[in-house]
């Protein structure tokens, strides 16, 4: 008789691959609930303000696995473009997805996914440093991806200076955050 070895995630504080569906939509939900309240947390800057989003998207990503953290930000973001409310500021609408939040926005479930796939490959709050790490780079990444497409409205030179650069303290910081919340579940 052979032996599988199973490929589920070796860290899921909330454990909700094997939940219910029920569950599974519930997460979703609050997921989307806490994507729009953090959201609020801004500081207003032009052309894209500071938001507690880019420590929430990835630490989605992280507790909830890849698959449903990816959904939970797509289901957040489909709020957004129907026009709810949930962006920084109480903002929504498809337009934003075209203005200079849009690398931003389309960078989200990308980092999600980063996130929720490398925690279950230990990058995790069983090893604080490689989550550091994770979020960090998905940080990067979104800041990356945000400039490139504020680039095409602005110019490089302007993206990296205000798109960029006034961001990259706060990754530090929310990544750090991030490990240490991740390190908090993993004690459970």
């Amino acid at each position: 008789m052979t032996s599988i070895t199973q490929a589920h995630p070796s860290f899921s504080p909330l454990n909700l691959e094997s939940r219910s569906p029920a569950l599974r939509l519930a997460a979703v939900v609050l997921g989307t609930l806490i994507l729009a309240l953090t959201s609020q947390v801004e500081v207003p800057m032009i052309p894209v303000p500071i938001t507690l989003q880019t420590l929430i998207v990835p630490l989605i990503g992280a507790l909830y696995g890849w698959r449903l953290g990816t959904a939970t930000v797509l289901a957040w973001l489909g709020q957004a473009m129907i026009g709810l409310p949930v962006l920084a500021g109480g903002a929504g609408g498809i337009h934003h997805f075209a203005g200079a939040t849009g690398g931003y926005l389309a960078a989200f479930p990308i980092i999600a996914a980063m996130t929720g796939y490398l925690a279950e490959r230990g990058w995790n709050g069983q090893r604080v440093s490689l989550a550091f790490v994770s979020f960090l780079a998905a940080n990067l990444l979104c800041l990356t991806l945000g400039a490139l497409w504020l680039s095409s409205l602005i110019g490089i030179e302007k993206a990296v200076a205000f798109g960029v650069t006034p961001f990259l303290v706060g990754a530090l910081i929310k990544s750090a955050l991030g490990a240490a919340i991740l390190k908090a579940a993993a004690r459970k």
